[in-house]
């Protein structure tokens, strides 16, 4: 018996059940205040001497044959100990460290179950930055995601656009053949009036240097060109449309509404453009490049006016017009879509109007920019007019003691506001229109 114990001894395995056994059969008596000091000694004592807690212990099932041995006394002081899923038990606790194929997934939720525990023991106050954290990185990847997510739909949408191209380049070619008496008339009127836009305000500028010949053919050439379209689409009767009439057209066809109304206004265009043509033909000693400039400037202004309500007769038939819905709800919906056209026609020629006056008392005043140069002013200023570099016609003297021929000044001041010298201001306000010039504006509505 003494060598067991003595081999137990030297071995330090020393349990509980030993200590029970080989006890003094003395026992002391203590006082109840002690007591509680004498258990806490015993108890430190025990822990001191014991074994090491974790031990490994050979096994012969599968794996590597380990086992982690922990003692109840120190699993009880481990954190997490307290919770009701530690048993209850006197015997030591023996864990399999084994690699063993049916215990690693078992053994890797308990190391991760333990690991979590203790983390959130030791770190009870990390909770709220962690949690802020997580949210912050939550966000950033919501919108990484969507940013993905929208440059995938881009990268699907030219990859759609990339094999659809062929039949893309088939349909337009279809529509061109289908519709190509159409657009060859587009595009012709389109050139027409910028070439011929374009030499009205070159003859302008020249003042008299213009050639009357080329403006006499600007003028068959706008008129040879609106008669070959009226020639062309003599079926359609589409002149009616110049007299606020409807030409002869399926008015409930929105792409045939839409290109008799384009032509319409390319006409009218033309219309004003010959008017020009006919100024620019009158000899300058009956009409001044001042009063040119008003007739350009008014012909202009009622153009614009003519080019908007023109195209109202066409479409106000064309939303009134229901042959799916030829019931009361149909025309009372053609009647509202009508009747809320002619209210933005309403507002559009009022802010025409505006304009419109503002033209007809400039054309009416005789207003001149300064006053006429004495000889003695012009014999100082060298005889020569600093724009056109030439003797001197109708000379004015401006506010800033330049001299400049009138028509010279007029023309620069049809787009500047100051002298062409000094850029002193002259007037307050630059009239448009008065160099001949020809809006582009399309007016399809």
């Amino acid at each position: 018996m003494f060598r067991q114990w003595k081999k137990e001894t030297d071995n330090n395995h020393w349990d509980e059940g030993t200590l029970r056994h080989y006890q003094p059969t003395r026992t002391l008596t203590t006082k109840p205040e002690f007591r509680g000091i004498y258990s806490e000694s015993r108890r430190a004592f025990k822990l001191r001497d014991s074994p090491d807690p974790m031990q490994t212990d050979p096994s012969p099932q599968g794996g590597n044959g380990l086992t982690l041995t922990l003692q109840p006394e120190l699993l009880a002081r481990m954190p997490g100990a307290g919770s009701s899923s530690v048993p209850e038990t006197d015997e030591d606790v023996r864990v399999p460290i084994g690699s063993s194929p049916g215990s690693t997934s078992g053994r890797g939720a308990t190391s991760r179950r333990l690991r979590a525990a203790s983390h959130s023991h030791s770190h009870p106050h990390g909770h709220t930055h962690s949690h802020e954290h997580e949210s912050d990185s939550g966000e950033a990847d919501l919108e990484s995601g969507e940013s993905s997510s929208s440059l995938s739909e881009l990268r699907y949408l030219l990859r759609w656009l990339k094999k659809s191209l062929p039949f893309i380049v088939i349909l337009c070619a279809k529509l061109v053949i289908q519709h190509a008496l159409g657009l060859a008339v587009a595009v012709g009127l389109f050139t027409t009036f910028m070439y011929v836009n374009k030499s009205i305000q070159t003859q302008v500028f020249l003042h008299d240097r213009r050639t009357k010949l080329h403006c006499a053919w600007l003028l068959l050439f706008l008129t040879s060109s609106s008669l070959l379209v009226f020639y062309t689409f003599h079926t359609q009767s589409l002149y009616r449309c110049l007299i606020f009439a409807n030409a002869i057209i399926d008015s409930q066809n929105f792409w045939e509404v839409l290109w008799c109304v384009g032509v319409t206004n390319f006409i009218l265009k033309f219309f004003f453009m010959g008017l020009k043509c006919l100024i620019l033909l009158i000899p300058s000693p009956l009409m001044t490049y001042r009063r040119r400039g008003q007739w350009y400037m008014l012909i202009e202004e009622v153009g614009q006016l003519y080019q908007v309500i023109a195209p109202v007769p066409l479409w106000f038939r064309y939303l009134v017009s229901y042959n799916e819905m030829d019931t009361s709800v149909g025309l009372t919906l053609g009647i509202l879509l009508a009747l809320l056209y002619l209210i933005m026609k309403l507002l559009a020629l009022y802010g025409l109007s505006g304009s419109l006056q503002k033209t007809l008392r400039t054309f009416f005043s005789s207003e001149v920019n300064g006053a006429p140069a004495s000889p003695a002013q012009v014999r100082e200023a060298g005889d020569i007019c600093p724009i056109c570099q030439a003797d001197f016609k109708q000379p004015r003297f401006l506010v800033c003691q330049h001299i400049f021929c009138e028509e010279c000044i007029a023309q620069w001041l049809n787009q500047e506001r100051t002298c062409p010298l000094c850029r002193t201001v002259i007037t307050d306000k630059v009239h448009k229109w008065k160099d001949g010039a020809t809006s582009a504006y399309f007016q399809i509505y």
